[in-house]
């Protein structure tokens, strides 16, 4: 499968990217990769020393606060005795594993990776919140003999700059620098890996985006897609990258559900299934952050107003995939929301779609236009919440 690079794909192209020539067989074969798009599996492993932050990064990565039902328990003591599997809230195919901290007394680090079953995950996340040590110098060594990935996370760099940000002469970039080359100095026996600096209570700020941004350059294409629908929308940064990626996959989605449909449009010659589309819609609204429970996630972080963060989504599509969802925002509108199966009744009907190819194209620009709508309110969003940055 092949990424869309293109505003203009042709029905042409579409057909070639999934090796049909005819127009039932595309669509059979751009919903079978569709649903393998939607449905593989990214299994991210976390591990470190006891304390370290494992848990709180994956709750913040999942967009959970630490007492949320669901989250990964954390304290200042090893709260992990055995592998435990952590699933996204709106994207049950990305798992986030929390392994028990290395060298403990009953996972010792020649043994470790055997214990924790080391294949069955895609990448793994080595994380300290001071410096790292011989243990994560092994574990990265053991890693590397089995031919995966692995990444070193340096946590909780929100309490380093608090605690020198009232001393003379605070520079926050230089003391930024600083953490970074001594995490550099104590894994020179790896080279010069990189290191990303982050904390977990605020993602939007440090290096989050550059970590999501490497793991997406080396992940396969399936994978890369689940990683970037599910990390949670933490800056208009990350908003962009949501934008960028989602974008290539509109003309999957338009194949597969403007061909060989068995969900008419009332007056069409040819039939659309809205089931595809609706299903592609919510599937952008949940990674977007519109979804109840991110917004509510934001205003507490934040401290803004619900209703504020609410009031931004504008688009009629957007609110009427918040309707459909049984959310009910208070906005500026005086009138009724639609409901998205009239709405997208209405943009097929205002165009006139005789064949394959005009359902192709028109249902293409529909669902572009949707996202970008959705886009624009999650901007609005961000800026309510004083996000602009």
């Amino acid at each position: 499968m092949t990424e869309d690079s293109s505003a203009d794909l042709d029905f042409s192209k579409a057909l070639e990217r999934v090796g049909e020539h005819d127009p039932n067989a595309a669509a059979a074969k751009a919903k079978e990769q569709l649903d393998s798009l939607n449905s593989v599996t990214l299994n991210i492993a976390v591990t470190g020393e006891t304390g370290a932050g494992k848990s709180a990064f994956i709750n913040a990565f999942r967009g959970l606060d630490d007492d949320d039902d669901n989250s990964a328990p954390t304290g200042i003591t090893e709260t992990t005795t055995e592998a435990t599997m952590y699933t996204h809230p709106t994207k049950p195919n990305v798992r986030l594993w929390d392994l028990p901290g290395i060298g403990t007394p009953n996972f010792k680090a020649n043994k470790f990776l055997k214990q924790v079953k080391f294949e069955t995950y895609d990448l793994f996340l080595i994380i300290s919140s001071e410096r790292f040590k011989e243990n994560d110098v092994f574990l990265a060594k053991e890693i590397q003999k089995e031919q995966k990935k692995f990444y070193f996370v340096r946590t909780k760099i929100d309490n380093d700059i608090r605690s020198v940000a009232k001393t003379k002469n605070f520079d926050e970039h230089q003391v930024l620098c600083t953490i970074r080359e001594n995490c550099h100095r104590n894994l020179k026996e790896l080279g010069d890996p990189k290191v990303f600096l982050i904390s977990s209570y605020d993602l939007g700020k440090y290096d989050f985006k550059d970590l999501v941004d490497t793991l997406e350059s080396e992940l396969s294409e399936n994978k890369r897609f689940a990683l970037i629908q599910s990390v949670p929308v933490c800056s208009l940064a990350m908003l962009e990258k949501k934008k960028e990626v989602m974008e290539k996959f509109i003309w999957l989605a338009a194949l597969s559900s403007g061909l060989g449909a068995i969900i008419p449009v009332p007056v069409l010659s040819l039939a659309i299934d809205k089931t595809v589309l609706m299903t592609f819609l919510i599937s952008c609204h949940n990674a977007l952050g519109l979804n109840e429970e991110s917004l509510i996630k934001l205003s507490e972080r934040m401290n803004k107003p619900l209703s504020q963060l609410k009031s931004a989504i504008k688009s009629p599509l957007a609110l009427a995939v918040v309707d459909k969802l049984a959310i009910r925002p208070r906005t500026t509108m005086t009138k009724p929301v639609k409901c998205l199966d009239d709405l997208l009744d209405a943009k097929f009907i205002a165009t006139s779609v005789m064949n394959a190819s005009e359902a192709f194209k028109t249902t293409y620009t529909v669902l572009h236009g949707a996202l970008n709508d959705m886009i624009n309110d999650m901007r609005q969003v961000l800026q309510a919440a004083g996000l602009n940055e």
